[in-house]
């Protein structure tokens, strides 16, 4: 008797023992695969973001992200690979790559695709001084036919509207002579054209008078509106490109510096943008085309590409609001601010020596 219930005790037990281990067996692979498998970020050929651990069977590409820094832009200029002519001409060469298949993290959890010039929306904010030969060395990666079209002065076969680059490492040299002065828009200008700059193709060109500009601390805004859903009305609104950036990380200056702002206005879809500052008033140089300052003011509006200059300085300490005016606009995403400092000595507090 003893024997026998010792058999069906140890069978009793091989069986409990083989039923955990099939359970562990056909868990495991499950376990290991959720563990292991990191989502797939694509794009369909309507533009959309997908994100899916699934194998991905017909996605237009696969893209990669990109990491953007609205602080770091702000005040990085691009002054080129600066040589000599013979005749003394100060020639000044630019690469600039085009890509279409990059995704950025606008805000958290809403990713868009974005076309960049070199890596980033906007695009480098190309720097000259009047005078000088601009030579831009266009590469085109992306998988559409995009070109660079600047604001300014140049021959019609430099207008970048007529020559489609190609896609897939297409090349073309754009080539004059800068100006005139002020701050003026470069973006692609392949049709459909609002496709194109609403998704980033873009950047700032700044032509700076031979005499200079009085030493301030410069910065470059650029207004832009983002269509995260395709259905031409913009989702969120930004000072370069990342809704409520600078409320969340104020851009510091100093009491009584002088600021200087180059502001562009990209916003697609609407007729209209607007920028308001608290605390002080600016003079304001539309296009910046002149020294002399066209008015004295706390709000300008702007329509598409309109552009111009902003100098100020702040008598008081403290933080400030900048922002749309059109509530609409500041309430998805265009509002920073200004946190205004009393210690001088901005270097030893950063480590960057602001100004030109």
């Amino acid at each position: 008797m003893h024997l026998v219930k010792t058999m069906k005790g140890k069978m009793l037990l091989t069986l409990i023992s083989g039923f955990i281990i099939s359970i562990i067996y056909f868990s495991l692979p499950f376990l290991v695969i959720e563990a292991t498998e990191e989502p797939k970020t694509f794009l369909t050929h309507s533009g959309a973001v997908i994100q899916t651990s699934g194998d991905v069977l017909d996605p237009l590409y696969v893209a990669s992200t990109v990491e953007f820094d609205p602080m770091e832009y702000l005040r990085e200029f691009n002054y080129g690979r600066v040589s000599q002519l013979p005749d003394g001409t100060t020639l000044r060469e630019f690469t600039i790559i085009a890509e279409d298949d990059k995704v950025m993290e606008v805000s958290p959890g809403v990713f868009y695709n974005v076309w960049t010039f070199n890596g980033t929306v906007p695009g480098p904010t190309i720097r000259a001084t009047e005078g000088d030969l601009v030579r831009i060395n266009f590469i085109n990666n992306g998988a559409k036919s995009h070109t660079m079209h600047f604001h300014g002065i140049h021959p019609a076969e430099m207008d970048g509207v007529f020559e489609p680059v190609g896609p897939g490492g297409g090349q073309f040299t754009y080539e004059f002579t800068a100006g005139p002065v002020g701050v003026h828009p470069y973006h692609c200008h392949v049709m459909p054209l609002e496709e194109h700059i609403v998704h980033g193709l873009y950047g700032v060109y700044i032509v700076d008078p031979k005499e200079g500009r009085p030493a301030a601390d410069e910065m470059v805004m650029v207004l832009n509106g983002l269509d995260t859903d395709f259905d031409t009305e913009n989702n969120f609104y930004a000072a370069n490109t990342i809704p409520f950036y600078y409320q969340h990380h104020p851009i510091q200056i100093n009491l009584n510096e002088l600021i200087r702002v180059y502001v562009v206005n990209m916003v697609e879809f609407d007729p209209i943008n607007n920028l308001h500052l608290h605390g002080t008033l600016y003079h304001y140089y539309p296009t910046g085309t002149d020294t002399v300052p066209s008015f004295y003011t706390d709000m300008i509006t702007l329509s598409q590409t309109e552009r111009g200059i902003m100098e100020f300085k702040y008598d008081y300490p403290g933080k400030y609001l900048f922002h749309a005016h059109k509530v609409e606009f500041s309430e998805k995403g265009w509002i920073g601010m200004f946190l205004v400092k009393e210690n001088p000595d901005q270097k030893s507090q950063s480590g960057i020596e602001y100004g030109t």
